[in-house]
């Protein structure tokens, strides 16, 4: 969720990321709210053809996914006290706490399936892993996808100026971040949501917001009852495998969720309405494709979330003639944005503003939109 940030030193700008705040009502004023994006061109006939949805590659993904789990699992517990346990927990970590993230992200679009409860299954699993209140956060990512990167409105920014490197440097392993949704889930299993839950969770949804915190907070009290268990019994280090199980894979495990996520946005320009300029879509191997499900594509996904998972690479090769270059891999991508992020931390006005190619329309500029001072072509 998002936080109110202090003023800039040196800067004499000063960006309020709250939901409830006046940045939000002037994005509002200035028509940025719930605006009309600028959408590359794709023949109705061939983007019917790309939104179909089918039930085959996610169910075979899935089902991959689970036997990994269980695979690299039952490796670590059977080389438990052995140096050879620790790479089947390293990679059980990764599948549990990382590619966690894309299966939240897709079923909560509801596109990787094209059967609904099959959707809410796998989204509802991905949630408790990735540690977030399935009602808030799909509601959350609705606002993300409406006003992205809209400073005031959306509650996913995850580069906020002034920008903590240290903060970001910890999310790679997880503790500050898991410590603060274990913090959420309380609250809400308590009955209480913030006003800012409240500005974009309807208030139907509410109660099963409560809900479902409950049920979360249930579990993870009933894998340290069984921690203590284990320890009380005399069971040693042993008793470490509840955790490292459950709950645990999303300190250990979410780095590369973490790593593929802040390249989605990162040193791009805040208040703009046309995805190109604030999303960047870069090539991976893939293993990271798979683990990500293809959200490396994430201009593509942004201008057209209802194309599933499976077709985005098909939807780039459809409008790429329309989109800047993609960078070429993840060292391109982080050699971009850090690039930017740095420059950022004393000028918060610069951003990458990428060229696009001679077939490409002009990106779509807003009359009221924030429009950095200085930017990176």
């Amino acid at each position: 969720m998002s936080d109110t940030a202090p003023p800039i030193a040196g800067s004499g700008m000063q960006r309020d990321y709250s939901l409830t705040g006046a940045t939000g009502r002037q994005a509002e004023k200035n028509g940025l709210a719930a605006a009309e994006w600028y959408h590359s061109d794709v023949p109705r006939k061939r983007m019917k053809s790309l939104m179909r949805r089918r039930d085959g590659p996610a169910i075979r993904d899935t089902i991959l996914w689970m036997a990994l789990h269980i695979l690299f699992a039952a490796g670590g517990i059977y080389f438990w006290g052995s140096w050879i346990a620790v790479p089947f927990w390293l990679a059980y970590g990764v599948l549990y706490g990382s590619a966690c993230d894309s299966r939240w992200h897709e079923c909560g679009h509801g596109t990787a399936f094209r059967t609904r409860w099959m959707n809410d299954a796998v989204y509802h699993i991905a949630s408790f892993q990735v540690m977030r209140n399935p009602i808030n956060w799909r509601w959350s990512h609705a606002r993300h996808h409406t006003d992205t990167l809209i400073v005031g409105r959306d509650p996913e920014i995850a580069w906020m100026h002034p920008i903590n490197l240290a903060l970001k440097a910890l999310a790679f392993i997880g503790i500050y971040e898991a410590w603060h949704s274990l913090g959420v889930l309380v609250r809400n299993a308590t009955g209480r949501l913030t006003p800012e839950e409240n500005s974009y969770i309807p208030e139907a949804e509410w109660p099963k917001a409560v809900f479902w915190a409950r049920v979360h907070v249930a579990i993870y009290s009933a894998v340290v009852l069984a921690t203590l268990g284990m320890v009380i019994a005399g069971m040693g280090w042993k008793s470490a495998i509840p955790v490292l199980l459950v709950g645990g894979p999303r300190v250990y495990g979410c780095w590369h969720f973490v790593m593929t996520g802040l390249l989605q946005h990162g040193g791009l320009p805040e208040d703009v309405i046309d995805h190109r300029l604030n999303s960047r879509t870069l090539y991976l191997n893939p293993i990271s494709r798979w683990l990500y499900w293809n959200m490396n594509y994430h201009i593509e996904h942004h201008m057209f979330p209802m194309v599933p998972y499976h077709a985005l690479p098909a939807l780039h090769q459809e409008i790429r003639h329309d989109l800047p270059p993609p960078n070429t891999s993840l060292w391109d991508g982080y050699k971009e944005m850090m690039g930017a992020v740095m420059k950022q931390r004393t000028d918060p006005t610069y951003a990458v503003r990428k060229t696009l190619p001679p077939t490409a329309k002009p990106y779509k500029e807003h009359l009221h939109q924030h429009v950095p001072d200085r930017t990176e072509s």
